[in-house]
């Protein structure tokens, strides 16, 4: 059957779905099918409506027109509970765990196991708990709270509470940004046996390669629209991506300057965190792009915490020629470093507040004289929407309504709003989508231009290759080779990364 042929029969189905926000409508009529035994990709930029599209098909919004079918008849989900007992679950791309309980009381928050007495029944919990937890291959103590986990440990607790739902149709909103390449294909091989048993799959990633792989059937989304339906057999990533931004992405990176011959902004010497990171010494030059790279734990963003004050730490640190002390947060603001956190949500941005408050935060004292300013205020939001594209209904929206990659410029934008003058990002375009990645890429780009020293800590080769002068390579909390820009291949950073090479060169060989 052609892939643009609706299914007579698709277990879930959207027919000229509408959803709006007060006056501004983001979703247009939209189309989709989800069949049983399919995976079914939903890819888009940020903003163009695939999270809210999943919201109304699993109960979670409530949509403004058109038709939702299940099983070919016309339903309406109260809420994401009857979704669920209709077998309709979703797994957030922003982790919807209970933070204070443990790992099993998430997985079966509001369906507990009890005995015949009605008290809960601890030890069924656990079992099942790490039947589902093992068939992800995640070993955690399933009695602490779940906010002392890991990232990928907390999204793989997420997966498995949704499994634990015997779902018909499973909802995956970026589900492997926070996933190591191991804990990845794990969570495809359960995608393969879910597929199998005939569950259908909806699918939402920013990764292409990812969807050439595991999906089957891919929808494009733009701006709210349905832009095309295609068999993952008939188009390629390059397709895939015109289509999401409407025009060709030849130039993903931009052209990289020559490293520049300029005076030294940051020199760290023998920096420890304990228990993640020891001796790690490195510098960094005005107008460099500096890259960190590694496999996950090899604690390049446990060293950036504990170089900003945010975990303890002993080491020297000399900005421009001085040394400085570095105890918390504060004095490395002071010291003119600004950090974009890889977790946006948790500690980048307060998500329950407005837009202009999470902009204005952390440079308050520009905007204090002593009473707020608001006015001024507002204009800074003007200014970084504009600027910086963030794509938003209204100035008074809240945080949590936009997009993934609109809330990571707006990070972007808050700590680049005190005008500092080293930049450590991490993960910058972790969550965003291609045409949202060259944004960022380009302006990383003009950063550097402009003389301000920069880190980029990625998890992607290319994306550090793309963009670094040179790329620091850390592996189990020590530094293992400091690369020049002529030197940057994947093969080489992994020979590195994986201790196959080790070079124990000092960093001031490398100095300007």
């Amino acid at each position: 059957m052609d892939a643009t042929t609706p299914d007579p029969k698709p277990l879930l189905a959207c027919r000229e779905l509408r959803k709006s926000f007060g006056p501004i409508e983001v979703l247009h009529g939209v189309d989709l099918d989800l069949r049983s035994g399919e995976v079914h990709a939903i890819i888009g930029e940020n903003g163009a409506g695939k999270s809210t599209l999943m919201k109304c098909l699993s109960g979670y919004e409530a949509p403004s027109g058109g038709e939702i079918l299940l099983d070919g008849r016309p339903t309406r989900f109260a809420g994401s509970g009857p979704a669920e007992s209709a077998g309709v679950v979703l797994i957030h791309q922003e982790l919807a765990l209970v933070d204070d309980l443990d790992a099993a009381a998430n997985i079966f928050l509001g369906r507990e196991p009890t005995t015949r007495f009605g008290l809960l029944d601890r030890r069924r919990m656990d079992r099942e708990a790490r039947a589902l937890l093992d068939q992800l291959e995640t070993r955690v103590d399933l009695h602490v709270p779940v906010r002392q986990l890991a990232v990928s440990q907390r999204q793989m607790i997420e997966i498995a509470k949704a499994v634990a739902r015997d779902a018909r149709v499973l909802f995956m909103d970026e589900p492997t940004d926070v996933l190591t390449g191991t804990e990845t294909e794990v969570l495809f091989a359960l995608i393969r046996r879910l597929r199998e048993a005939g569950v259908a799959i909806a699918y939402v990633s920013h990764k292409l390669d990812e969807i050439e792989r595991i999906a089957d059937r891919v929808t494009v989304l733009r701006d709210g629209n349905h832009v095309a339906t295609k068999a993952v057999t008939d188009t390629d990533a390059p397709e895939m991506a015109r289509l999401m931004v409407g025009r060709e992405l030849t130039d993903l990176y931009p052209d990289k300057r020559p490293a520049p011959d300029a005076p030294e902004r940051l020199r760290v010497r023998n920096l420890t965190v304990p228990g993640y990171a020891e001796g790690v010494s490195f510098e960094l030059r005005a107008g460099e792009v500096l890259g960190f790279a590694g496999l996950v734990g090899a604690g390049r963003t446990e060293t950036f915490e504990g170089l900003l004050g945010l975990r303890p730490a002993r080491g020297e640190v000399f900005v421009n020629g001085a040394p400085v002390r570095i105890r918390r947060h504060e004095d490395a603001h002071r010291h003119g470093l600004a950090y974009l956190t890889e977790d946006r949500k948790g500690k980048g941005l307060i998500q329950s507040m407005p837009l202009t408050p999470n902009l204005t935060l952390q440079a308050l004292r520009r905007f204090a004289r002593p009473l707020i300013d608001r006015r001024a205020e507002r204009a800074a939001l003007r200014e970084a929407i504009e600027t910086y594209d963030i794509r938003t209904g209204r100035v008074e929206a809240r945080a949590t309504e936009l997009s993934g990659g609109n809330q990571q410029k707006l990070v972007v934008a808050k700590i680049l709003l005190d005008e500092p003058r080293i930049v450590i990002l991490d993960e910058p375009t972790r969550g965003i989508d291609v045409g949202t990645k060259r944004e960022m890429y380009f302006l990383i780009r003009d950063l550097a231009a402009s003389g301000l020293a920069v880190v980029v800590i990625s998890s992607e080769l290319q994306e550090v290759i793309g963009l670094a002068h040179r790329v620091v390579v850390m592996r189990s909390g020590r530094v293992t080779g400091i690369l020049e820009e002529h030197e940057l291949t994947e093969h080489e950073i992994v020979q590195y990364a994986t201790g196959l090479k080790n070079r124990g060169v000092e960093p001031h060989e490398h100095a300007a």
